[in-house]
């Protein structure tokens, strides 16, 4: 577990978890396989900590029977609520739709795979008791996740955090523990482009990691592909910085200065050695080279205004097509 700095930890004042409630949101997308060991481990986490609880969980337009499987768990066990959406939004939306609909004093966003221990939830209820607001999971071991995974998020942290003034702290995902107060600011951010990691690291209070080693999934594959990856990456970049704009920016005035000295040395040659006509091959570089900055320029700014197209019209993040276990 890691510790704050002595010297710049926060003042807590702590709590008790004595007539509280918590909150689990658990996204589920084709999760039929993992769905009772999730909910066996997620009940004995719950007895354990002797708190009354909560299990919402989201179907973000599965096509196998895990919402099925949801109703029925429902019905026997009044602790767990169903949110059906209407399509499949993605895991933003559908943790979004969790939280919003999450009534406890603690909530806990936690995926359905356990890769993030559920047990991992006893040291973060602790930590919520010593007074901090939001208490996140840090992977300190991800040998489960491949090669190629492990090094793209590295970098993509090392890349936001570059670029924003709302850091994430590195090899973090959802999993977290927060206490309400913070759960009501999130639910006061209205864009529809969500970035859940950085919106959790936007809003602030008074936070602290816990370490664990990150095991396999429990059952069936990730829905995750590469270039939803890239795209969810892109998201996250464009929704806290502006700073990709800034860039191009500065490879603008870069380039105009490449030409100028670039001109001044063809108008230099012509007066020292007389006129001279320019190589083919080398003018194809230099326009293609030009187009090429050009048209990736175009296409940063199509990437933010493409999100502001989203946000202008204003559609709801997403739709609810069935609600299980709510009293109202």
């Amino acid at each position: 577990m890691t510790s704050p700095n002595t010297d710049t930890a926060p003042q807590l004042e702590p709590r008790s978890r004595a007539g509280r409630t918590l909150s689990f949101v658990v996204p589920m997308h084709n999760e039929e396989k993992v769905l009772d060991t999730l909910l066996q481990r997620l009940d004995a986490v719950i007895t354990g900590l002797g708190v009354a609880a909560e299990i919402v969980c989201i179907d973000d337009g599965s096509k196998d029977s895990t919402l099925a499987m949801l109703k029925t768990r429902a019905a026997a066990d009044p602790r767990i609520k169903v949110i059906a959406l209407t399509r499949n939004f993605g895991k933003e939306a559908a943790l979004t739709a969790g939280v919003d609909a999450a009534v406890g004093d603690m909530v806990v966003p936690i995926d359905a795979d356990l890769q993030d221990p559920p047990e991992l939830v006893a040291e973060f209820v602790a930590m919520w008791e010593r007074g901090y607001d939001v208490v996140y999971g840090v992977r300190a071991d991800r040998r489960s996740d491949t090669w190629f995974k492990r090094t793209t998020a590295g970098a993509f942290y090392r890349i936001f955090n570059s670029l924003t003034a709302s850091p994430i702290p590195a090899s973090t995902g959802d999993f977290r523990l927060m206490d309400r107060q913070v759960v009501e600011a999130l639910m006061q951010l209205p864009e529809r482009n969500r970035f859940m990691k950085g919106l959790f690291a936007w809003v602030g209070f008074r936070q602290v990691g816990v370490s664990y080693t990150r095991p396999e999934r429990a059952a069936g594959e990730s829905s995750w592909r590469y270039f939803a990856l890239w795209r969810f990456a892109l998201d996250g970049i464009t929704s806290f910085s502006t700073a990709p704009l800034r860039i191009w920016t500065a490879v603008g005035l870069s380039t105009a200065a490449l030409a100028l000295l670039a001109g001044v040395a063809l108008i230099i040659r012509v007066l020292v050695v007389g006129r001279d006509v320019p190589g083919y091959a080398s003018l194809m570089v230099v326009v293609l080279f030009t187009f090429a900055v050009q048209m990736v320029a175009f296409g940063m700014f199509g990437e933010y205004m493409g999100r502001m197209y989203l946000e202008v019209k204003g559609r709801p993040l997403y739709l609810v097509r069935e609600r299980v276990g709510f009293k109202s």
